[in-house]
This record gives structure tokens, sequence and C-alpha cells, in this order.
């Protein structure tokens, strides 16, 4: 797409009336009510889906722009950076047969892609977060690279996606601002979020109905599993203030993606887009949530001959109702229609079986918890947000608050984790699994919980001892990274992050 054609798009999409787009809103609203009492969104039981998204880097190891061409011959679906590629399976019952199918695509997909990007010199990686930038190019140059034409301003290393690039035009633009501890960058489009990608798993719940009991069950183990899951302590390193690496890592987090996500596309004192959801008391609630949340870029809605056009504009403002958990309602056809519950805490994960670990430990825990009623949906709201946060910072040092199945209240590490992996173990058993199965499918996650091992204290300790032995920070952090890489091309498809520890309690 030619950079006029991009920008007569842009133009367009900031012509669109906001009043009017809302009230379309408001009456696909009604739509989506009137099929929910209708049974439209019913499903015979749980459904399980999985977003996976990646980024490119060259033979040495520096990010790299992925060409159009291939990632559509890959069957990759582009994100917000040249640099992204996504992959969203075709979800499944829960159940064993469907678990072993999502990681099957996730699999055979990535397989394929391997093949022919290897030739081309390119490799798809899963992290949280890049750090080393382009050959010849500095993280902030990369990130920040942009163009005027004909009054739209452009971003040079984005996809060619409308709506991204109409955030940094409008009226309530979006500035691009970049906040961590001792990392400050100002954009001028939103293009910093590149730096950050993830997994997404998706439960699909049973009845509607019944979505706000589930919803806040996974508000409330939102917290335990990002501790689970840290994978992006350390930026690039030319992103970093002027400060001794022993500030860096004292005062560094354990996920600093959550802070990339929102600190670039939230705007303090106008609008707080991305954050910690909210409890929702009725699927109602669930559904206004969005009809009212704050409209960025009203875009202009196409239709595709799709069930889920009868609510095309609630579902175009849906793609920025950004949540950390959200509900979600959809489907391409009357019979797939389904309410869902996304989970967006998690970084992307070293390997295959790992992100597959964390979409069953994920399904497990939604079923069983909601099945006995589960303690832990009376934790205090605040106490799950606090939980989170606690998270991002501290991983699994985390101190968080918890409510086990016999109704204790704790902050003890070891009770909560015994109590999460047996309510998710039961709910995979409950689903058909056998113990054996559902056993090995949360292995690689009760390792890091035993061991206090994950990926971002992986690579604290590789950083830290690699400045222990005299290396400049900046040249720590790019042999860790580059670490990485060897070990996830070793194990992606075949092995998980446990074979990347020596010893139990040893990196």
């Amino acid at each position: 797409m030619s950079g006029s054609d991009l920008t007569d798009r842009v133009t367009d999409v900031l012509a669109v009336d906001a009043e009017t787009f809302q009230e379309r809103v408001h009456d696909d609203a009604s739509v989506i009510r009137e099929e929910i009492e209708k049974g439209t969104f019913d499903n015979p039981q749980a459904i399980v889906g999985l977003e996976y998204e990646f980024y490119a880097v060259n033979d040495d190891g520096a990010l790299a722009r992925l060409p159009r061409r291939l990632l559509e011959y890959v069957g990759f679906e582009k994100e917000l950076g040249l640099h992204n590629a996504e992959m969203t399976t075709t979800p499944d019952p829960l159940n064993r047969a469907g678990i072993a199918a999502q990681e099957s695509s996730v699999e055979s997909r990535l397989e394929a892609a391997r093949r022919t990007m290897d030739a081309e010199g390119l490799h798809l990686v899963s992290d949280g977060m890049w750090t080393i930038p382009p050959e010849g190019e500095t993280t902030r140059e990369y990130l920040t690279d942009s163009v005027q034409q004909d009054g739209v301003r452009l971003a040079t290393n984005m996809s060619a996606s409308a709506r991204y690039h109409a955030m940094a035009n409008a009226t309530d633009s979006v500035r691009g601002t970049l906040e961590a501890p001792n990392v400050s960058m100002v954009g001028d489009t939103v293009m910093p979020e590149s730096l950050i990608t993830s997994i997404q798993p998706h439960y699909q719940v049973p009845q509607a109905v019944d979505l706000p009991e589930y919803f806040q069950y996974a508000v409330r183990i939102a917290g335990p599993l990002l501790a689970l899951g840290v994978n992006s302590p350390f930026f690039p390193p030319d992103l970093y203030d002027d400060v001794a690496p022993e500030t860096i890592l004292d005062e560094g987090w354990m996920e600093h993606r959550i802070a990339v996500f929102e600190s670039v596309l939230n705007e303090p004192g106008t609008y707080d887009k991305v954050r910690f959801p909210e409890d929702i008391s009725t699927v109602d609630d669930a559904i206004d949530g969005i009809v009212e949340d704050d409209t960025l870029v009203p875009m202009p809605v196409e239709e595709a001959g799709r069930f889920d056009d009868s609510f095309a504009h609630f579902r175009r403002k849906h793609g920025t109702y950004w949540r950390w958990v959200r509900p979600v309602f959809g489907g391409s056809s009357r019979s797939a229609a389904n309410a869902r519950i996304e989970f967006r805490p998690l970084p992307a994960q070293p390997t295959v079986r790992d992100s597959i670990a964390f979409l069953a430990m994920y399904a497990g825990l939604l079923e069983r918890m909601r099945q006995t009623r589960h303690p832990l949906y009376y934790l205090d709201w605040r106490e799950a947000k606090a939980n989170f946060y606690d998270a991002m910072r501290g991983g699994l040092g985390a101190d968080l608050q918890y409510i086990t199945a016999d109704d204790e209240k704790t902050t003890d590490r070891e009770e909560t984790y015994i109590d999460l992996f047996e309510e998710a173990r039961a709910g995979l058993v409950s689903r058909g699994f056998t113990e054996d199965q559902a056993a090995e499918y949360l292995w690689p996650l009760r390792r890091r919980a035993r061991h206090e091992i994950t990926p971002a204290s992986w690579k604290r300790a590789r950083v830290r001892s690699n400045i222990d032995e005299g290396m400049e920070f900046a040249a720590a952090v790019e042999e860790m990274q580059r670490t990485y890489f060897e070990k996830q091309r070793e194990t992606l498809l075949t092995g998980t992050f446990a074979d990347w520890v020596k010893a139990p309690g040893k990196l």
C-alpha cells in the first residue's frame, strides 16, 4: 500500500462522526442483548482458543521487519509493528483432544513458517519484549520515526492499519509516552507499544448469562498467573536513562510489558483506556462497559456477511476496549456465536508447551472454580488489583493475597500455588483429562512455582552474572538475549522453559 493510499484511509477514518458512531454502538448493544435472551451466544460446553504474538529477528538476533508477502504466505496476521506477527487458533472444546488440537495447530504453523522464513534469514521469536534494535538503528529511532503527509502523521515502521495511524491524528490523539523505572520516551504515535508481545488465552463460557461469575474468577487469578509468566524485565539498553546498572537491576520490574501498554495508550487526565478491569455483576454490565468506554477513534464499518455484522459498530469499538481481562461477544455465524473471556496479562512465553500450559491452567481454573463456588470469588477487588501490580513488579516474589478452597486467607506463596494447581488439575479432569494428562499439561508451570524460577528471573540472573564478570550493561543484556534465542530455537516446538534450567533452583 502506498503512503498516499494510507493517508486517504486515515483521513476517511478521521472524518467519521463520533456521535453517529456512538449511536450505532448503542443500537448494536440492543441486538446483542436480544440475542443473549434467545440463547444465541450459549454453547454446549466451554471452548478455548489462543492468540499468540511474535516478533522477528535476523540471523544475528537483531530486530527485523517482516515483508508483508512473507507474512501472508506463512499464514500469520500483521500486528502493530512491521516486525510483529500474530497467530490466532481456531477454537476447540475444553477437553484433552481440544487442548491437544490447540497445541498441534500452533506447532504446525510455526514449523511451516520456520522453514520458509529460515531461507530468508528471518526467525520468529516468542518473548515478552525485544531488546536488540534493527541493525544500524537505535531503538528510539525505530520507534519514533514518522513522516507528515498531507497533514497526516504516519509512523514509518508501523503496519498499514488506518486505525493505528489514526490514533496519532485524532483530536484526542495518543502521544506514545513511555514511562517505566529509569526509562522515558515521548513519541508521536502508538508505535512504542510494539516493544511488547503476548499470549492471550480465550475461554468461551457455556451460558452467556453466567459470564460475570467466570469473569470475577478470571480477575482474581490474574495476579498469580502473571507472577508465573513474567518475561520482560529489560528494555532495549539504549532506552535507559544514564543510571548505573545496579540501579536498573534494583529498581526494575519483572514484567515491564504492563507499564508499556498502559503508559503508551493512556492519557492522564483525558482517558484511562488500559487498566485492570472492574468486576461486572450482570452480562448487561459487561455490554454497557464496552458501550460507555471512551472512543479514541470512531471507525468506518464494512460488513462481510458475518453474523456479528449485526453489531459491527459494537465490535469495532470493542477493538480499543483495553482491559487486562475483557469480555468478548462475537461469532462469524449464528452457530459460532459466543461470549468469551479474553485473558491478556501474559507475555509471550519461551516455548509452545509453556504457552499451552497457561491455556490449560487458565481454562481449568475457570472451569473448576465456578463449578465449586471457590471462595476466591470473594477476594476483595482492591486486593485482586494490588496482586496484579505486585506480580508485575515482583513476579513470584510478590506478596499476593489469596483465599484457598478451605476458605482460608493466606499470603503464603506455597499455599497459594498448591491450591491453584489443585483446582486447575481438578478442572481439567472434570473435562475428561486423565490425572496423568492433566499433570503433564500443568507441569511446566508447577515447576516454576516449586523452584521460584520464571523467564524473567532467568533473564535477570543472567544479566547480573554477566555484569559481575565485567560486561557493560548493554553487552550483558545483548548476551542474555542471544542466549534466549539460541535456547528457544532448540526447544520452541519440543521442549519447555524447564529445559533451560540446569538443575532445580539453579540457572
